[in-house]
């Protein structure tokens, strides 16, 4: 694997996959504190979320990620100087949303750094490990910079998942 494994893992820049806001099934979202406990109340969320969902069979998988998701949001993305409070409060939040087929992880924060696979200080191994673990359950994913008045970025992160009773994948 050698020094190049990083490169492989380079986060795809890019907005959320071609998914129409507009034919969302379901959609959910969670401000998480500035703390690591939020790393617990994402899952706690996540898993009341799936449930009601209808996917609780996919509960580990995506429970993985947004943890993943979450602690980089909370390690990196929010700022460290003064404990200044960031412009947006809460600084970090968690969006579900559900297509016929699909499942998106989004997680908020107001760091404009890219997620970094590797290579960063002391937490060089873990860090990238967690991208590597969401490459690994996921079908996809990427990150994007927010767009109007809103600063930061989003991270997100797709399932495919079976079309749950009422919703068909027919046109």
């Amino acid at each position: 694997m050698g020094t190049n494994g990083s490169t492989m893992l380079e986060p795809l820049r890019q907005g959320l996959p071609p998914l129409d806001p507009a034919t969302v099934s379901d959609s959910a979202s969670c401000a998480l504190p500035p703390r690591y406990e939020a790393v617990r109340e994402a899952r706690q969320f996540t898993r009341g979320t799936l449930d009601q969902w209808q996917l609780a069979d996919r509960f580990d998988d995506v429970c993985l990620v947004v943890s993943e998701l979450v602690t980089n949001a909370l390690r990196h993305g929010l700022p460290t100087s003064n404990g200044l409070r960031p412009a947006q409060d809460p600084p970090v939040r968690l969006h579900l949303m559900r297509w016929t087929e699909r499942l998106v992880c989004a997680v908020r924060d107001p760091s404009h750094d890219s997620p970094v696979a590797g290579g960063s200080e002391d937490f060089s191994a873990e860090s990238g490990r967690g991208l590597f673990l969401v490459d690994s359950f996921t079908d996809s994913w990427g990150w994007h910079p927010l767009g109007g008045s809103l600063s930061g970025k989003v991270v997100w992160a797709l399932f495919q998942v079976p079309a749950g009773p009422g919703l068909s994948s027919a046109h």
